[in-house]
């Protein structure tokens, strides 16, 4: 955090140095991106990604879009555009905000790039298949908002979230994986789990692994670890989880 200088934002853990969400999916050489957050070029440039293959967009909040730009090297120059998926209710937003990309009759500037993505808009519980993988949509309560996780085949990802329904726990149903953001222990946050309610979530929906992401500086990375039961983990930047 910005000027903090509380024990998480000082330590030399690397695995307490956290940048915002996103995670790649990869099989066979195949990636899918998932969000683009402020950071997604350090992030790239540090894990030695050179190429994605689509992109799906938990929500349209600013710490998931806001290095959306950097998708530029990845499309165009002779490419084809990039795959880039988004629910259906975001659509609006996200084209008026970025409407340099998406805009009607917009005009690059000589000498000048930006990201050619093709927006493919998708809804609640419907499969698509971005690059290849199966995957199952499922929307989250986000405090006032909506966001969208997913499950592919055995893992599960709540990207950004409250509650999960009842509809959506079924879809999860059986997942041996579970990626769930969980802000802190202790006090209820509105739009985000604690770290005791996404353990809890993860028991309710039979995960055998579950990892905790989308971490505030309240608690380091050590400190997580004595905190939760076997089986649950804190991520960090640079986690490699094979499945």
């Amino acid at each position: 955090m910005i000027g903090c200088k509380c024990p998480v934002c000082r330590s030399d853990d690397l695995r307490d140095q956290r940048t915002r969400h996103s995670l790649i999916i990869e099989s066979g050489g195949t990636r899918l991106l998932v969000d683009t957050p402020p950071e997604l070029r350090l992030q790239l440039v540090k894990e030695g990604i050179d190429s994605i293959d689509a992109v799906f967009l938990s929500h349209e909040h600013a710490d998931h879009t806001h290095g959306l730009d950097d998708l530029r090297i990845f499309s165009g120059g002779g490419r084809e555009p990039l795959p880039f998926y988004v629910a259906q209710e975001f659509e609006k937003e996200l084209k008026q905000r970025f409407d340099y990309i998406w805009g009607e009759g917009e005009q690059t500037q000589p000498g000048s790039v930006v990201p050619d993505l093709d927006m493919i808009t998708f809804v609640d519980g419907e499969p698509i298949s971005p690059a290849g993988f199966e995957v199952i949509p499922i929307a989250f309560p986000h405090g006032v908002y909506r966001s969208y996780g997913f499950r592919a085949g055995a893992l599960g990802v709540i990207i950004d979230g409250k509650s999960v329904t009842p509809d959506a726990a079924k879809m999860l149903s059986g997942i041996e994986v579970l990626i769930i953001n969980a802000l802190w222990f202790g006090d209820p946050h509105p739009g985000h789990f604690s770290i005791e309610e996404a353990v809890k979530v993860g028991r309710r929906l039979g995960a055998s692994r579950t990892y905790l992401t989308h971490i505030a500086h309240r608690a380091t990375h050590v400190e997580i670890e004595a905190g939760v039961p076997s089986g649950v983990s804190p991520a960090y930047d640079g986690l490699v989880i094979d499945l």
